[in-house]
């Protein structure tokens, strides 16, 4: 049994006072096979705990079906950390932001129309409760007052931001309790007046949120807690990417000074957000929406200390220069650098038109209305809307009263228009007195994460008009593209000219000796990857991101099968595969 606590203004671990120096690492961002290479690149850093976020939505993807394997096996990533001399932070909140789908908030929950999120609403409670009941359960032999590496635990994160409920903190601290986490709990807000008095719980240690000015953001911690060890939860040292926005930087000097500026506070902790990144796959990316609806990117590199591929950058060393004034580091012993390698050209031979495999991939819903995708059961991915117009309608429009976030339409497979969320648009229909099918592809590109609009359900929302008569009798295609063994493909040397509707392109390339690589899908526009059947995540032309990072335990020693479903057309039938990164600028 160990101790972690607050005496005074200091950090004591078994009767010690205790500097915490931590570093970010989202086990769920990384392959299980990389954990170990990631934690002890921290170790060599100087540092001595690893924190993460635990997010709701990977461990119940259904209410009540939970999955802790693969990339979601926190327990074994806690006890790797542990095994390897390191303390561990764990932010097990219902709500986690972190860039991530719904900040980490099941998609199920949105079915319930009326339930409050992150409020004293039983029907939510019940939820977290339930959830709770399996999780913490794993986490208390983890504990540091049973022997583990878990010295510590977040209610909630950064709800101060959000609002200002303290009924419902005080349940979640007590739900943690009761549940046996008997370690140092915590909450963790911006240094704002508003942010703190919003987030703080009565006798909870609080920390604060900051990328600069150090002196600011301690004070106005010292201003509501004043007998207590400063610590920065979220040491901002980078930042992230929206689709359509710059890359975004930061200086490794920038970053290192801001660092001397925090150690200058005698026993001022910090954890670095983040230390590695790594990625989204799949379709986890959240969004943002201050003045409008940003999605993030699948990289989650974030400029941090280690890049995407989990190798050191330029800030890595100008921390641990800052970090070697301030503590005795250990010999800078890093792992054996991993290896990537160019694979060059993969030509994609076949495809699949996706409207021609609808009953392939999914089973068809008969709805008066369109539905959003929640409603139906479905979380991510994409989602299909047909319907049958009859009569001549003439000089008229076709009005997605609410779309989130993308939708592509067309008439009898004929590719008509994009409305985006964004820039909401209307489109001209004219109707001949036969009629038309009408088909309208809608992509989820990412519940918002952060701020006031976390209730972000996926699809048509609201109805479709023609003018301003609403359109009945849709049938719908829920399109999660879980798998893809099903579909039947065409040799690609078949086609005339690019098709003009989305498709699925496949091709097989060798690999003899499995590296890290990188997917570069210049020449097309839009879409998702899968290698081997994982899902890597979107491409976009419009960027920043250029590349997409596969991680050598996705390939096979052999043939490897890599499909792009992409939803406009292409200039030509291949990809590359390079060993350098392009994240754009």
């Amino acid at each position: 049994m160990n101790t972690f606590e607050v005496v005074g203004n200091d950090f004591v671990y078994n009767g010690q006072p205790m500097r915490l120096l931590s570093g970010a690492i989202h086990y769920f961002r990384i392959v299980p096979e990389y954990w170990e290479d990631r934690l002890l690149k921290l170790k060599a850093l100087g540092l001595n705990t690893v924190e993460t976020y635990i997010p709701w939505n990977l461990h119940e993807p259904q209410e009540g079906f939970f999955d802790f394997t693969g990339i979601a096996d926190v327990v074994a990533f806690i006890q790797l950390a542990g095994s390897l001399g390191l303390h561990v932070i764990v932010r097990p909140s219902p709500y986690i932001c972190a860039e991530w789908e719904f900040g980490g908030l099941p998609a199920w929950l949105l079915a319930d129309q009326n339930m409050r999120l992150r409020s004293y609403d039983i029907s939510y409670l019940d939820k977290v409760d339930a959830y709770y009941d399996v999780l913490l359960p794993l986490l208390q032999p983890l504990l540091c007052t049973k022997g583990g590496p878990i010295i510590a635990m977040q209610i909630e994160n950064e709800y101060g931001s959000y609002g200002n409920d303290t009924a419902y903190l005080q349940y979640i601290q007590e739900a943690m309790v009761i549940r046996g986490m008997d370690v140092l709990l915590f909450t963790s807000d911006g240094p704002e007046d508003f942010m703190l008095q919003g987030g703080m719980v009565p006798g909870v240690l609080a920390t604060v949120n900051f990328g600069s000015n150090a002196t600011s953001a301690f004070a106005k911690l010292k201003q509501y807690q004043p007998d207590a060890p400063l610590m920065v939860m979220e040491f901002w040292d980078g930042w992230f990417d929206h689709w359509m926005e710059p890359h975004q930087t930061r200086s490794a000097q920038d970053t290192a000074e801001t660092v001397d500026d925090i150690l200058r506070y005698e026993q001022a902790s910090l954890n670095f957000y983040m230390f590695h990144g790594g990625t989204n796959f799949g379709f986890y990316n959240g969004a943002n929406h201050i003045k409008q609806y940003e999605p993030t990117v699948g990289s989650y590199d974030y400029g941090a200390l280690l890049n995407e591929q989990g190798q050191p950058t330029d800030k890595f060393f100008a921390v641990r220069e800052v970090l070697g004034e301030y503590i005795d580091l250990p010999a800078l012993e890093l792992p054996v650098p991993i290896p990537t390698a160019n694979y060059g050209t993969v030509t994609l031979h076949e495809y699949s038109p996706l409207l021609q495999n609808l009953d392939v991939l999914t089973t068809a819903i008969h709805s008066s209305s369109p539905e959003p995708m929640e409603k139906l059961g479905q979380a991510y991915g994409f989602i299909l809307y047909s319907t049958i117009v009859k009569g001549s309608r003439t000089e008229m429009e076709l009005v997605l009263q609410q779309v989130s976030d993308r939708a592509i339409v067309y008439v009898d497979e004929t590719y008509q228009g994009i409305i985006e969320r964004w820039t909401p648009s209307n489109l001209p229909l004219e109707v001949p007195e036969q009629g038309i099918r009408l088909d309208i592809l809608v992509e989820n590109m990412g519940r918002i994460n952060y701020g006031p609009y976390l209730r972000d359900p996926k699809g048509i929302t609201e109805g479709v008009r023609h003018g301003n008569a609403f359109l009945y009798d849709w049938t719908i295609y829920p399109l999660p593209l879980h798998s893809l063994s099903d579909l039947i493909y065409t040799q690609t040397e078949t086609l005339s000219a690019p098709l003009d509707q989305p498709a699925f392109y496949r091709g097989i390339f060798h690999v003899q000796s499995p590296a890290d690589t990188f997917l570069r899908v210049d020449g097309w526009v839009k879409g998702v990857v899968f290698l081997n059947g994982f899902n890597l995540g979107r491409y976009w032309q419009v960027g920043p991101q250029k590349t997409l990072y596969i991680p050598a335990p996705l390939l096979k020693q052999g043939d490897n099968e890599l499909i792009l479903f992409e939803l406009h057309g292409y200039k030509q039938l291949q990809v590359q595969l390079v060993d350098t990164a392009d994240l754009g600028q």
